[in-house]
């Protein structure tokens, strides 16, 4: 199924397709329903559930939010705690503007796109720009003494940090993000 949300210029009008094993397909996320009012409080997927989204955004700030807060939506119905989820959602934020910004420099040709997957293991999310690559080993280190005070720099760092798994791909053009963070199985309700 896809759909196409919203009455904004075609280049930041999202694109979506939700995909789920379950026999019955879940209510869309609250973020992708209205991308603006407060965070949804969706049901936990149980284990056997795999969900999908895909989004296709402009390279704008507000395709950063419509991000967030699918991320904050699928981390709380994967089943994370409030701080993991709120530590997952930096962590997506952080990706999304990197592509805007720095992958697509807000490039109103290009565009970021953002796919989230929920299975028994993990919440996965992939990030990808169109810009002009990334070469990670150039990346200064955060820690440095020289870096300390700088206002930037820190959101791979922040990123690996709040992921247990982070990769980083080329896809000529432009950079795509796998972010990974493990999930404890929902444990049914007594």
């Amino acid at each position: 199924m896809c759909l196409d949300i919203g009455s904004r210029p075609a280049l930041s009008r999202p694109t979506l397709t939700f995909e789920s094993s379950a026999s019955k397909l879940p209510s869309l996320p609250q973020s992708v329903r209205n991308p603006l009012p407060a965070p949804a409080t969706g049901t936990p997927l149980p284990d056997s559930t795999t969900s999908r989204v895909s989004l296709t955004l402009g390279s704008t700030l507000e395709s950063v939010d419509t991000v967030g807060l699918t991320a904050e939506d699928f981390a709380r119905r994967s089943g994370f705690d409030p701080d993991t989820a709120s530590n997952i959602v930096m962590a997506v934020r952080e990706a999304a503007i990197n592509a805007v910004m720095h992958g697509n420099g807000y490039n109103p040709a290009k565009s970021i796109t953002a796919s989230f997957e929920t299975n028994s293991d993990s919440l996965i999310v992939r990030i990808g720009d169109q810009g002009p690559g990334l070469d990670t080993s150039i990346l200064p280190d955060p820690l440095a003494p020289e870096n300390l005070l700088r206002g930037s720099g820190r959101g791979i760092f922040l990123i690996r940090s709040f992921m247990d798994e982070v990769h980083f791909r080329q896809l000529h053009p432009g950079t795509e993000l796998t972010l990974i963070k493990h999930r404890a199985p929902v444990r049914p309700a007594a």
